[in-house]
């Protein structure tokens, strides 16, 4: 089971620091209903994931994801492709970057939390932690290199439950940072918001293209064996 936890870890890490959900989840928190609709989007993405995740492994698993103790060859080949569409997506993110003392616009949609319901929080939650085709990528990853270690299914669900808190890290420090804080966290949350908003672009990229490194560096390993 150590070795499927290795291999995911990365993708669970990327999940973690994905900008975007950890903007939304800051200006859940600053609005009207923060207390409540902060913990139902913290169980909307923990849901998301976890539930993206499960559906992925299952695939995996009848679909065969080792060959006489190796990865399959359609292991390597989504791993490949995973990786170059990483590629793609980095140099993207890279190029929309904010150009110099350009203000960074956060979607227009988003400002919309402030007048959500709890139920529309948890399927935004769900949204940006499982749909957005980013993390869907990296959920795919994941799942990939825990199927292809050959483990047991309870080791699998143990697994799977590491990457589900892993990259759930982003959302959860808010929330923490809200309860433990009270009204102090605002202008903290503000600050985090503020920078994720500018830096999001180049952070994405950078952690896109390393994991692509390790998809496509993976996916040469497992044709070679």
């Amino acid at each position: 089971m150590g070795e499927a936890i290795g291999d995911m870890l990365p993708a669970a890490v990327a999940v973690a620091i994905s900008p975007l959900p950890i903007i939304a989840i800051v200006l859940v928190l600053v609005s009207a209903r923060g207390r409540v609709n902060g913990l139902v989007y913290l169980t909307g993405q923990v849901a998301g994931v976890a539930g993206a995740g499960a559906i992925l492994l299952a695939l995996a698993g009848s679909a065969g994801a080792q060959d006489e103790g190796q990865p399959a060859g359609w292991v390597s080949s989504l791993r490949l492709l995973l990786g170059l569409v990483l590629v793609g997506l980095a140099l993207k993110q890279w190029r929309g970057r904010p150009k110099e003392n350009e203000e960074p616009q956060t979607p227009a949609w988003m400002e919309a939390f402030d007048s959500f319901s709890p139920a529309k929080t948890a399927g935004a939650a769900v949204v940006l932690a499982a749909i957005n085709p980013k993390n869907l990528i990296l959920i795919i990853a994941g799942m990939a290199a825990i199927a292809q270690a050959g483990v047991s299914a309870e080791e699998q669900a143990v697994a799977l439950l590491v990457f589900t808190a892993i990259s759930s890290l982003g959302t959860v420090t808010p929330v923490i940072l809200y309860f433990a804080l009270g009204e102090r966290s605002t202008g903290v949350l503000d600050r985090v918001k503020t920078w994720m908003a500018a830096n999001a672009a180049v952070i994405m990229a950078v952690v896109l293209i390393l994991i692509a490194a390790k998809l496509i560096g993976d996916a040469i390993a497992g044709f070679a064996a």
